[in-house]
């Protein structure tokens, strides 16, 4: 019966040694989400933002692309908050355009996109933001509002990824 207990012992123990070596691979070394290649000049100071929807007017239409060129104003602004300097004449300024804006039908699997291009200090970075949405019940009483407030988180997400992008 010792002899037993031993053999089982040995097992669990090279089992549990077996799966934290398997696990031990998933840990690997964290690298950078953003290569260095885009990255805007040190320094960048924003002293005006320019938001263009006309690209998206064509694709969604104008409601959207309206709550679109209002919500991307502000997200950019509080995104590069310590960037922007309004009225320096030496300060850039930060043109946006947006191209395709998607909503999706909610969840993780199929998210709320939307792509464009920025374009600050000689720099040209295409930028491809998402959003996940979940709905509730309110969304079906108050739909016109549900789709701007899904607008707007693509817009916050769409700043934070152009400011991740450009190092700032």
């Amino acid at each position: 019966m010792p002899t037993n207990m031993l053999t089982r012992r040995a097992a669990l123990l090279s089992l549990g040694a077996f799966a934290a070596a398997g696990l031990g691979g998933c840990n690997t070394t964290p690298t950078a989400g953003v290569q260095p290649g885009a990255a805007a000049p040190a320094g960048l100071r924003i002293g005006a933002v320019n938001v263009d929807t006309a690209p998206l007017v064509a694709y969604v239409g104008n409601p959207t692309a309206g709550w679109a060129q209002q919500a991307l104003p502000g997200a950019l602004a509080q995104a590069f908050g310590a960037r922007m300097a309004p009225g320096d004449p030496g300060a850039a300024t930060l043109n946006v355009r947006i191209d395709t804006l998607y909503l999706g039908e909610g969840g993780p699997g199929d998210p709320d996109l939307i792509r464009g291009v920025a374009m600050v200090g000689g720099h040209t970075i295409s930028v491809r933001a998402s959003a996940t949405y979940y709905s509730s019940p309110t969304d079906q009483a108050l739909p016109e509002q549900a789709i701007q407030g899904r607008v707007q988180a693509l817009a916050v997400a769409f700043a934070y990824r152009l400011k991740r992008k450009l190092g700032a």
